[in-house]
């Protein structure tokens, strides 16, 4: 077969346009390689600088310890704790406390419900009781039925029922002369 000249100059640039597409995308990808690179590179710098400035904090610090135990001793009169001031139990510690006086509010206080009863028998449910008026409260759950499983039950089953694409067959009840002619057609063969 002979290749003519414009179908070898087609082919020609064919292949120029396939070196083209192959060096874009070797191009694209090493950029994104060096992209990454020196995204990696400035995090490092941002890491190194906040490293820089603890690191000149601590520096400044020491060397201004003269100084701060200086205004320690001075001006806030603070000293390192001795051995006889610390406790060795809670009651210690309560003993340094004052009586309330007169006027101070009373402690806080946890609420706790009492029923008299030990823990380990069941508690009698008690009537609820409206904070504000003191009445009692009846809720619409208990005034419908003291069974609310079952009514949530059967009022779901009839949802579903009505719900569901297949309807249930209409079953009617057999008497035994019917039965009888429904198997005589049956073994008939229905003529």
């Amino acid at each position: 077969m002979i290749v003519t000249n414009s179908q070898l100059r087609s082919l020609g640039w064919a292949a120029l346009l396939a070196i083209c597409v192959g060096m874009f995308v070797v191009l694209s990808l090493r950029v994104h390689a060096v992209h990454s690179e020196v995204q990696l590179a400035e995090r490092k710098i941002v890491s190194l600088k906040r490293e820089t400035k603890l690191l000149e904090t601590e520096f400044q610090t020491r060397a201004n310890q003269r100084q701060m135990a200086s205004w320690n001793r001075v001006d806030f009169g603070f000293k390192a704790p001795r051995a006889d001031q610390y406790f060795d139990s809670e009651r210690q510690l309560a003993s340094l406390g004052q009586p309330r006086s007169p006027g101070a509010p009373s402690p806080i206080r946890v609420a706790r419900a009492d029923t008299g009863t030990s823990s380990s028998a069941p508690s009698e449910e008690r009537e609820m009781v409206s904070p504000l008026s003191g009445e009692a409260i009846t809720l619409a759950s208990a005034a419908v039925e003291a069974d609310g499983g079952a009514v949530f039950a059967d009022a779901f089953g009839d949802f579903l029922i009505e719900a569901s694409p297949i309807r249930a067959a209409n079953a009617q009840t057999v008497t035994g002369e019917a039965a009888a002619g429904f198997a005589q057609e049956m073994a008939g063969g229905g003529e």
